[in-house]
């Protein structure tokens, strides 16, 4: 299955190391981070997990909720999360869903592509890429992205992301290259100059299509 930015997340229903959940229900009213790791007991997903955990609160304050996803077992999820916590030096408290069936990684393409025979087909002994997914609180897609196994994650990179999402959610505004949270933000292009300067105030017009204001929550 192929999905897009603005696709409606698939939902589904798993074991997970907190018990089993409805994975819309579960993400309520919140913003969701979906992310999977190739196998349990292993040193660059440990890293990325204690690095989740170390962020919790970075993303409790953003509305937003963590729940990892592999293809083990709850049972040996939950003996890996003590090395996790380890590591990290403070409790991982998200859960982490058990695909040991491969049906969600299958759902939502986090295979790579050796793990799929000539026919098509994935072969059941195979692991999942590092693949992020960004959810709304509409059950929508909002940003894809994938690793290969032996490049851990850039978790800041994911809350500046996630931050740019909830910053253009309320107003016509785009961010750019490097973007920080109270940098200025660009106006999309079918805003006019005129109403930008009613809603915002002053607007830098580098180019005609590149306009600048501050952003709405600086």
């Amino acid at each position: 299955m192929t999905l897009r930015i603005n696709d409606i997340a698939p939902n589904f229903t798993a074991e997970t190391t907190e018990g089993k959940i409805d994975f819309h229900e579960w993400i309520g009213d919140s913003y969701a981070v979906l992310f999977s790791h190739p196998a349990d007991f292993t040193p660059v997903c440990t890293t990325e997990f204690a690095a989740a955990a170390r962020l919790a609160d970075q993303f409790a304050q953003r509305n937003a909720k963590v729940i990892g996803i592999s293809v083990d077992p709850v049972d040996e999820h939950l003996k890996w999360k003590a090395d996790v916590e380890k590591y990290a030096g403070t409790d991982m408290a998200f859960p982490i869903i058990a695909d040991d069936r491969l049906e969600i990684a299958k759902l939502y393409d986090m295979l790579p592509a050796e793990a799929y025979g000539a026919d098509g087909k994935a072969r059941a002994d195979t692991a999942t890429v590092r693949t992020t997914f960004i959810i709304n609180p509409d059950k929508k897609i909002e940003l894809m992205l994938i690793y290969p196994m032996t490049v851990g994650r850039n978790f800041d990179e994911i809350l500046r992301a996630l931050d740019a999402i909830r910053n253009n959610a309320a107003a016509p505004v785009a961010t750019p290259a490097d973007w920080r949270p109270g940098d200025d933000v660009i106006l999309r292009l079918d805003v006019s100059t005129e109403d930008a300067q009613t809603r915002f105030g002053e607007v830098e017009e580098i180019f005609p299509y590149l306009r600048k204001v501050k952003s709405p929550a600086a």
